[in-house]
């Protein structure tokens, strides 16, 4: 007797097309010891900015004549800032064959993306760079004052917080920043791209405010009409602009 079909199998998977954040980071440098350091500077206070993130190494910005670049050691040295490297963008095809050799795959032409927030000073035009990312919907709430050492990063959030954030403390958050009290320590906004991001504060004292990247320090006075007053900080272009409230 004949077997009696049970219909078409269901299908085990689907093949869609995904679009996944990810972070650029722009070399312009083969000197991988100068890169280490300048990590070092940049993210040593701040072991949890990144959280396991994918990350394309671009080097079309490399300068003419950059050398071989040993990938096997680029991709540890990015491990140990959590960054996941994956992928790799532009380069001499000597570069991008030692790429897949290190376990990178070549992506397409990478579109315009802005630059990721320091957590120290550091030149603006040395940033790394990520794709942008929507404004934050969440709020992380902080009731008590932040003494010099501590850190708050609101991930995804914009970050409130309800008393002062004294000289060496530092406030970051991929949305907007609130503080309802002095403002004396570091505020970095917009943390991953978010260029819509603004800081505000009752007392505006900052030692370094960061949006999206560009970054003022206390080295440069604050206007007279916002400094020790209630100020918003945002983003117009590349230059950061503050306005009494």
């Amino acid at each position: 007797m004949p077997a009696v079909s049970a219909g078409p199998a269901r299908a085990c998977f689907d093949l869609k097309s995904a679009t996944l954040p990810l972070i650029a980071v722009v070399l312009k440098t083969d000197d991988l010891s100068a890169l280490a350091s300048e990590l070092k500077a940049r993210f040593g206070d701040t072991p949890d900015f990144f959280d396991q993130d994918p990350v394309v190494i671009n080097l079309a910005q490399l300068p003419d004549g950059a050398g071989a670049i040993d990938f096997a050691r680029l991709n540890a040295l990015l491990r140990q800032y959590r960054m996941r490297p994956i992928a790799v963008h532009g380069g001499s095809s000597a570069q991008r064959g030692a790429a897949a050799a290190a376990g990178l795959v070549e992506t397409p032409d990478i579109a315009h993306t802005l630059p990721l927030a320091a957590a120290t000073p550091a030149p603006a035009a040395d940033e790394p760079q990520p794709v942008a990312v929507p404004s934050a919907s969440n709020t992380l709430v902080i009731d008590k004052p932040l003494r010099s050492g501590q850190q708050i990063y609101a991930r995804g959030a914009d970050l409130v917080v309800l008393a002062v954030v004294n000289f060496g403390a530092e406030v970051i958050a991929d949305g907007n920043i609130h503080v309802y009290g002095p403002l004396r320590g570091r505020a970095i906004a917009g943390a991953r791209g978010n260029t819509e991001a603004r800081i505000f504060s009752t007392c505006l004292e900052a030692q370094l405010i960061s949006i999206a990247g560009t970054y003022r320090t206390s080295e440069i006075a604050m206007p007279a009409d916002v400094l020790g007053k209630a100020a918003q900080v945002r983003l117009a272009g590349d230059k950061l602009v503050m306005e009494p409230l």
